[in-house]
């Protein structure tokens, strides 16, 4: 892995982004979105992390996080692994998802491919943590995260996409809390 991608100062403010494996679109049903909001207000409240902005796509994450307890890598691996039991076990249980023999099929074939992994993999490895050292960084990141639901179409107004924080910053209240200081 490039020494670029590390968390490197544990107290900074980082941007990461996060996929599923092989960029499946997992997030098309209100239950795994909600799996993962919810994973984010826990992590929030009992855990220590700091969200300053965030984004639910339908294969991947985007993050504004900071930790407070300086155990960035040790936080978002929690969070990785508590929802990538809780999706694969949502998806397998899922009596209306018509492609679940698929992505089951494709995270155990990425699980096969990683020593790390016992069964299947849900994300990739890869958060590619980047350090924000200016106001002038985090405001590209921030406006990054909240347009692209807009880039990819889905949305014309940021604020009208629902997994995101920019409804937060439009004035509105999100489906979780933010840190907006």
């Amino acid at each position: 892995m490039s020494r670029k991608y590390k968390f490197y100062n544990q107290e900074g403010l980082y941007f990461v982004s996060f996929a599923v494996v092989y960029w499946i679109d997992v997030f098309t049903r209100e239950e795994y979105f909600q799996l993962v909001t919810d994973s984010l207000a826990y992590c929030r409240k009992h855990k220590g992390m700091e969200i300053y902005a965030w984004c639910v796509m339908p294969s991947h994450v985007h993050l504004l996080f900071r930790a407070k307890e300086n155990n960035p890598s040790a936080l978002l691996k929690d969070f990785k692994t508590h929802t990538s039991k809780q999706l694969q076990k949502a998806i397998a249980e899922n009596m209306q998802e018509s492609r679940k023999e698929w992505m089951l099929w494709l995270m155990e074939r990425a699980g096969l491919k990683n020593s790390n992994v016992q069964k299947r993999q849900f994300w990739q490895q890869h958060n590619q943590p980047v350090e924000l050292w200016s106001p002038a960084v985090i405001e590209q990141k921030l406006q990054y995260i909240h347009l692209n639901p807009v880039e990819a179409g889905f949305v014309s107004e940021p604020h009208h996409w629902k997994y995101s924080s920019a409804l937060d910053y439009s004035g509105g209240k999100g489906l979780i809390e933010i840190d907006l200081d």
